[in-house]
């Protein structure tokens, strides 16, 4: 899976979800290596990709978010590239970002139908589906270190933070400047994804919760904690993707 920030790996073997992580957006040069020798990266910390077996037969089964990088990666021999068109849901409108479309019939063939699948990568989005199988609709805004960089990089004097030395909520009222970036964009967000929520088990109350991405364990930590009547229904689930992209290559065989 191509996304905005990065490449997300998943290795199947007999047709089974055997290991996963994540590189870096690779260069065409890398690329051209990779197609010569039919190996995929495995190390996203080395300065130089390390490959499986070149004597490893490997179908690259390829869905992205990021054009250019797309259009790379079908030079790979063996590539299969998943489009709106093989996601079996209904009521799909012909912009909806593939990866919300896989991830959303992951969630709902694993977990049930309807289900409602909150990302939180580089965007958040909320994406849920009915009883049907069909789309009800969703949202997108900037997700947790995208507001960060946009401050920290449109600002003449507030700093750059990064997600990863967070460990804790801030105070909500702060009295230094980190913090108060901190409080701004992470209570807002937790407030916006509560309401999100509550809005869709208003709809659907017997609906399960999926939470993937980056940001996804610090956000259902949060959930649970400060809304725990719906700790039950909160699946958090790193691999959705893949879990989406395995039903529809595999199906149910």
């Amino acid at each position: 899976m191509i996304g905005n920030s990065r490449l997300h790996w998943a290795l199947f073997v007999d047709n089974t979800l055997n290991s996963a992580w994540d590189t870096d957006h690779l260069s065409e040069s890398d690329m051209q290596q990779l197609a010569k020798t039919n190996t995929i990266p495995l190390s996203p910390s080395s300065s130089r990709p390390i490959f499986l077996s070149p004597n490893l037969p490997i179908t690259l089964v390829l869905a992205s978010v990021v054009p250019s990088q797309t259009k790379l990666w079908q030079t790979y021999p063996n590539v299969r590239l998943i489009t709106l068109n093989n996601i079996p849901l209904k009521g799909m409108y012909p912009t909806l970002g593939i990866d919300r479309a896989i991830a959303l019939y992951g969630a709902g063939k694993t977990y049930g139908f309807p289900i409602l699948v909150i990302d939180a990568g580089t965007a958040l989005t909320f994406t849920g589906a009915d009883a049907h199988q069909c789309l009800v609709g969703g949202a997108i805004l900037p997700g947790l270190s995208l507001q960060f960089t946009s401050l920290g990089q449109n600002t003449g004097q507030l700093p750059l933070l990064e997600t990863r030395l967070i460990t804790s909520l801030p105070p909500r009222f702060a009295m230094n400047t980190t913090e108060a970036i901190q409080s701004g964009v992470i209570y807002t967000l937790l407030a916006g994804i509560k309401d999100f929520i509550q809005a869709w088990l208003s709809l659907f109350p017997e609906s399960k919760i999926a939470i993937t991405g980056g940001d996804g364990n610090f956000f259902q930590n949060f959930l649970q904690n400060h809304i725990p009547e719906i700790t039950e229904k909160l699946i958090l689930e790193k691999n959705l993707i893949f879990l989406g992209m395995e039903k529809i290559l595999f199906g149910n065989n």
